[in-house]
């Protein structure tokens, strides 16, 4: 999935060096924006807060998680941010959306969680209507809207699994919510099962699926032309992941996912998470060694027979905690996932 990026400075200086420019302030601004549950980038609003520690409410431990982020996402502002050539990011309506606007109308990558919030958004830059979605994954933050794209005329694309979850009533254990099926506009219409070429807009979307990683059913998106990366939920920028064991995600898989990640993306590459500021390259290689440590320091603490509670007293996030530690996911919680997954 490798591409030639010799040409890519001349095709894309401008857009290019704004967007690197601005990387260094993005989580800054992102701490900032962000509501009072993060629906955006799932972070704690330090603005709110005495310290940086997690506020105990935003957990996605904390009873009625899931409706306390719906209902923050009908009012949470959506910052509508430019990547390169028609590409802009859409962020704050649950995971980030990449849109593609075009004669062909507009491709989403992941919908949001309020569909007409998303495309009032969208119509700041651009009158192209929606009319091809792709789903990351199956989770709420990401296909919520999908149901009313579909009724605006958007044809949905995902993984196979996707549309199988979607479809039955699919239970997350950390959450303590079990959604029930979803309406049938809301189903994907098309689904995949490895990759598929889109060319939509006069730009070639390569579509992969991951084995199991956050879930059993992601995809990320690859504009080949604009060298732009949609990871969905195998990135979680500056803050550390949620990884849904209910439905077949691993610490493993999110490692593997990275490092596949990091095998597509050049320096020059846009990743895009599912959570977080948009990003580059050296700041998810700096994201897969704080996972990899971690595993390391809990599975050795693991096959030490240390039970769960022991293991979460040994802070084995400590030294990561002040970088990634700030989010909806606090370090005992992670380390909990990671105990669990090796």
């Amino acid at each position: 999935m490798r591409n030639d990026h010799s040409s890519r400075d001349a095709r894309h200086p401008r857009a290019s060096r704004a967007v690197h420019d601005e990387l260094p302030l993005s989580r800054r601004r992102f701490l900032a924006a962000a509501g009072a549950l993060g629906a955006a980038a799932w972070l704690a609003p330090r603005r709110l807060l005495a310290t940086d520690l997690v506020n105990p409410e935003m957990s996605l431990l904390a009873p009625g998680i899931v409706e306390r982020i719906r209902k923050a996402a009908a009012t949470e502002p959506i910052e509508v941010q430019k990547l390169r050539g028609n590409l802009v990011a859409l962020l704050g309506n649950g995971g980030n959306v990449v849109a593609l606007p075009g004669d062909d109308g507009a491709l989403l990558i992941d919908g949001g969680i309020v569909g007409p919030r998303v495309a009032e958004a969208l119509a700041t830059v651009t009158r192209a209507p929606i009319r091809h979605l792709v789903n990351t994954h199956w989770h709420f933050d990401h296909t919520d809207a999908n149901a009313w794209h579909h009724a605006h005329g958007a044809a949905i694309v995902a993984h196979a699994k996707t549309r199988a979850h979607l479809a039955t009533a699919t239970r997350v254990a950390d959450w303590d919510f079990t959604f029930p099926p979803s309406p049938a506009g809301a189903l994907p219409q098309s689904v995949l099962t490895d990759e598929r070429e889109m060319r939509i807009n006069g730009a070639r979307v390569r579509l992969a699926h991951y084995p199991a990683a956050h879930t059993d059913s992601d995809l990320s998106a690859h504009f080949a032309d604009a060298d732009v990366l949609h990871v969905g939920d195998t990135w979680w920028n500056g803050i550390y992941p949620f990884v849904d064991l209910s439905t077949g995600g691993s610490i493993d898989g999110m490692i593997r996912a990275t490092e596949r990640n990091l095998a597509t993306a050049s320096a020059e590459t846009i990743v895009v998470p599912g959570h977080g500021a948009v990003g580059d390259r050296a700041a998810l290689a700096r994201w897969r060694d704080m996972m990899v440590a971690i595993r390391e320091r809990v599975a050795t603490l693991k096959q030490q027979g240390r039970p769960l509670a022991a293991v979460v007293a040994a802070k084995p996030t400590a030294a990561f905690d002040a970088t990634y530690g700030g989010g909806i996911i606090g370090p005992d919680f992670f380390t909990r996932i990671v105990y669990e997954s090796v």
